[in-house]
């Protein structure tokens, strides 16, 4: 999908230069060429393909032109000329408040709250609609950071309801969570998040925070000792979405709190379908034994954890095989593109689940901001790497083709020079011969209007001659240009070359580091299973020995 994204792109920025020269132009007024432009510009800045507009940005004009252009210096390294631009952008009259939130974000990056705080606020008192709904998020953010909630409130207070506003009182009720020991005030932070959830415009979107609200909202309800309130949340959670497994988990706690422990058995079966990678699944493998301990039902309690035990085992198995599989092929083919491929392989082979247990590790794994950077940052330095490969093959072919075009301009001109030469000096002698003998007028005028023929071929060779022996040197300075060219694309692929592998390191241990934990957990599920074991053993043996004595 990126390929072909970016090749339309390429192929719309063609359209516009050939529309830009005269000779070649569409039928297209020039306000429409403008924004067919400014069009390409924002489309580049969005997807992040940034090459093929970076020139055409330094010709835009109009109201956003000088917006467009602070994005594209700022998404391309040139930092203190994009700051510089957008500071003159807040200066003007348009998208004012745009670049203050852009500014205001770059500044909390680099750790210069007070600056961030301004642009923040300016966006929030000058901008509108999305703009300003976002810039209200990040300046409670700021606020959150800097251990200051009480400004966080008024800030969300004043937002409109939506996405931004809802994700506000998540993390304002995530600190409150932190901070208070009586969840009250974080689950009415949560109420007011999920009421402000549902006036989100995207569908999809509304639907996946919703989700998360609800299982967050149920987690607090049970560490408040309200299970109905958990129960009425958690059931409102979608069985589509990758929050099911926790919130089937939570929900089975919930029911086992109201004693119901066959209808809390159902709810941790049915998380038990979907892959380990998921939070709640491995809790949900180890309650299903519990539950049949608090029912009563000792054998099969102990067949539930030796079943989880073995579940749990596999699952190392499975992770080991995962970290070698990165050691060998690196993270970005062992988990990104092999995690696209349709054919069953090592790690689909003991699929107890709904869902691709490769694709529930590389949504966790994702989950980390940090992954989610190395993962982008792998993925365009390889289109990059692509790139310039396909250049350098594209300049080598030309290259070799204006060196045999040389050659044979080379012996054409030879040939065809000699011929001109034989055939104007044939005509002269000829010409000579007949001024010798006696002519009447008519003749003579003849004679004289062919002579004057002659001298202009004689100048039309001349000039030919010119000609075509500077077209050998434009194609030698033509053939030199290309091969600079293909030298400097052949150091540009080194240097992407070794920047890929940089990043694809810095990605693999990222990876490493993820399974390592992950095995970890599931050698400390490992641990309470054989503990609950162990347990129901010695109850079993101090029965016994109860009734062996009576």
């Amino acid at each position: 999908m990126m390929f072909r994204m970016f090749s339309s792109l390429k192929f719309a920025f063609s359209i516009v230069m050939l529309s830009s020269v005269p000779s070649l132009a569409v039928p297209a007024t020039g306000q429409a060429l403008e924004k067919l432009k400014e069009g390409l510009v924002r489309f580049g800045v969005t997807t992040g393909q940034l090459a093929p507009v970076s020139e055409l940005a330094e010709q835009l004009k109009g109201k956003s032109a000088e917006f467009l252009r602070a994005q594209v210096l700022m998404s391309t390294g040139r930092t203190a000329e994009g700051i510089e631009a957008l500071t003159n952008v807040v200066e003007g009259q348009y998208h004012r408040a745009e670049a203050a939130l852009l500014l205001g974000r770059y500044q909390a990056a680099q750790g210069e709250i007070s600056e961030a705080r301004q642009w923040l606020e300016f966006a929030v008192r000058v901008g509108f609609g999305e703009t300003r709904q976002e810039a209200g998020y990040w300046l409670a953010e700021l606020e959150l950071k800097s251990g200051r909630s009480e400004k966080a409130g008024p800030v969300l207070a004043k937002m409109e309801a939506g996405f931004w506003a809802a994700n506000g009182y998540l993390n304002l009720s995530s600190e409150y969570a932190r901070s208070d020991l009586n969840p009250t005030r974080a689950l009415v932070a949560l109420r007011v998040a999920m009421a402000m959830a549902e006036n989100d415009s995207d569908p999809e979107r509304k639907d996946h925070l919703l989700n998360r609200l609800r299982v967050r909202a149920g987690y607090l309800a049970l560490q408040n000792d309200d299970p109905d309130k958990a129960i009425g949340f958690l059931e409102k959670v979608s069985l589509e979405s990758d929050n099911t497994p926790q919130a089937l988990y939570l929900h089975g706690l919930a029911l086992a709190e109201k004693g119901n422990h066959r209808a809390s058995m159902q709810s941790w079966h049915r998380a038990k379908k979907f892959p380990l990678a998921f939070a709640g699944v491995a809790d949900a493998w180890i309650a299903m034994g519990r539950g049949f301990d608090l029912s009563g039902y000792l054998g099969q309690a102990g067949e539930a954890y030796l079943a989880a035990n073995a579940a749990f085992e596999s699952e190392r198995v499975t992770l080991r095989k995962l970290a070698t599989g990165i050691r060998e092929q690196g993270a970005y083919k062992s988990l990104v593109e092999d995690s696209r491929a349709s054919d069953l392989e090592w790690f689909l082979a003991d699929s107890r689940t709904l869902t691709q247990p490769r694709m529930a590790y590389l949504l966790d794994f994702l989950a980390q901001p940090e992954a989610q950077r190395a993962v982008r940052r792998v993925a365009a330095l390889r289109e990059l790497g692509q790139g310039l490969a396909q250049q350098q093959r594209d300049l080598g072919i030309l290259a070799q083709s204006l060196a045999d075009q040389l050659v044979l301009l080379d012996a054409q001109h030879d040939g065809e020079a000699t011929e001109h030469r034989e055939r104007q000096m044939t005509l002269v002698r000829r010409l000579e011969e007949l001024t010798t003998k006696p002519l009447n007028a008519a003749q003579a005028e003849v004679l004289r209007s062919v002579s004057e023929t002659l001298s202009d071929s004689a100048d039309s060779l001349q000039k030919l001659k010119g000609r075509v022996s500077a077209r050998p040197s434009t194609i030698r300075k033509q053939l030199d240009q290309t091969r600079t060219l293909r030298n400097q694309t052949e150091q540009l692929s080194a240097r992407s070359l070794s920047l890929a592998q940089q990043a694809e390191k810095h990605l693999d241990q990222l990876a490493l580091d993820y399974v390592n934990e992950q095995d970890n957990e599931m050698a400390n599920a490992i641990d309470k299973t054989a503990q609950q074991i162990a347990h129901l053993y010695e109850y079993l043996a101090l029965e016994n020995i109860a009734e062996a004595t009576q």
